[in-house]
């Protein structure tokens, strides 16, 4: 018993924040096993690229305009409410990709269930701001993070099985059947096991969320620009990976070795974590931070000299890799952010950067139509901008107090 205890200790496990990790692992693994196809869906449906362009650009301009109801929800009804909020939304998304095969519906959707994790990342970065101590909060944001990809890993690969037996139309549709039925398994589990936590009025909040800036300290702000570069890096081709590896080069995967693919990603990303968060704890954020925005940057290259499963395998481990600085990056957000507002100060950061990131998903599909290489290269050159600042600007900076 006491082996564990100090085990629960080091991994930053209390009981609100296991509550959390379990509700988390449910609901990806339902979202996950449709979420990846979501693109080839499309265009069995009739939808072009166009089509694929709108669903990326959707998915971070909503994240962006998510995050911060998200944040101030979560203030003001308490992260455990705030939670079972976001989940029905997410639930009802689910339901109109089940009921109506239509693209559009698609899209309708997906701006619904696509948006729990930008809705409820604030209430859970809350959660672990105030369940663990500041010394262990590296830990703990990577212990949501590392659980995040167990269904990352696993979904997709389910989500291919579904598409081998019943097909692109068919398939996508059970595998949506399979996430409504985890998200109200995981909403149950999260009501009985998270720990109730008062909200307040939210009158100490400003109504216009962009007056909270000037609270937003100097090196967060520069993280912020090198984030905003290196997300161009990332959304630009994000879309149009799994077009790339099924559809584009020489030698193209099938939906279950595609699932591969982003298993042994999310399985790179795992073996990462702990150790990573441990020494980020006691040595400083910085360098982690630094050495994601590199595999971030690296990642475009890797895939556009990868030509058959073998060499996609290779860069699908670097791709995991970006992981390595990431739960860092925001335990990194919740020390910049002033005492009792970190939740809202969170859904701005989330809020500046997905807003004008949004516009790398869709201009991802017009140099996409350019060609695929265009696409690729043009993602390189933002990561090294964005890499390129922080190695100069970035700093460990002494958290807002």
């Amino acid at each position: 018993m006491g082996r564990l205890q100090s085990l629960a200790g080091f991994l930053a496990l209390r009981r609100s924040v296991a509550g959390m990790l379990a509700m988390t692992l449910l609901v990806l693994m339902g979202e996950k096993m449709g979420e990846r196809f979501l693109p080839v869906y499309l265009m069995a449906l009739g939808g072009g690229a166009l089509s694929i362009g709108l669903l990326s650009g959707l998915d971070n301009l909503l994240s962006a305009l998510y995050s911060i109801p998200g944040g101030y929800l979560s203030h003001r009804l308490g992260f455990k409410r705030a939670l079972l909020v976001f989940n029905l939304v997410a639930m009802t998304g689910y339901l109109a990709v089940i009921l109506i095969p239509r693209w559009w519906a698609v899209i309708a959707g997906a701006a619904l269930f696509l948006s729990w994790s930008a809705l409820s990342l604030p209430a859970t970065m809350d959660l672990v701001a105030r369940a663990v101590p500041k010394s262990k909060r590296a830990m703990g944001v990577s212990m949501h993070s590392l659980v995040r990809r167990i269904p990352m890993a696993l979904g997709p690969l389910l989500g291919g099985w579904f598409i081998w037996m019943w097909g692109e139309v068919t398939g996508v549709r059970l595998a949506f059947c399979a996430a409504l039925g985890m998200a109200i398994v995981g909403l149950v589990m999260q009501q009985r096991l998270i720990e109730d936590a008062p909200g307040d009025d939210g009158s100490d909040l400003p109504r216009n969320p962009l007056r909270l800036w000037p609270e937003m300290s100097p090196p967060l702000r520069s993280l912020l620009v090198s984030d905003i570069l290196v997300r161009f890096c990332e959304q630009i081709p994000d879309a149009f990976v799994v077009i790339w590896a099924m559809k584009v080069i020489a030698s193209p995967v099938d939906a279950v070795q595609f699932g591969v693919l982003t298993a042994i990603e999310m399985a790179t990303a795992l073996l990462c974590y702990v150790p990573v968060a441990h020494m980020a704890d006691r040595m400083g954020k910085r360098p982690f931070v630094l050495a994601t925005f590199v595999f971030f940057t690296l990642f475009p290259l890797a895939l556009l000299w990868s030509s058959s499963f073998g060499l996609l395998a290779a860069a699908f481990v670097l791709r995991g890799l970006k992981e390595f600085g990431e739960p860092t990056r925001k335990a990194l957000i919740m020390d910049l952010a002033p005492e009792g507002r970190k939740a809202a100060m969170f859904g701005l950061y989330y809020l500046i950067r997905d807003v004008i990131v949004s516009a790398a998903a869709f201009g991802g599909a017009l140099l996409w139509m350019i060609s695929p290489t265009v696409n690729l290269l043009t993602a390189f050159a933002f990561g090294a901008a964005g890499t390129a600042w922080f190695a100069l600007r970035g700093r460990e900076a002494t958290p807002a107090r």
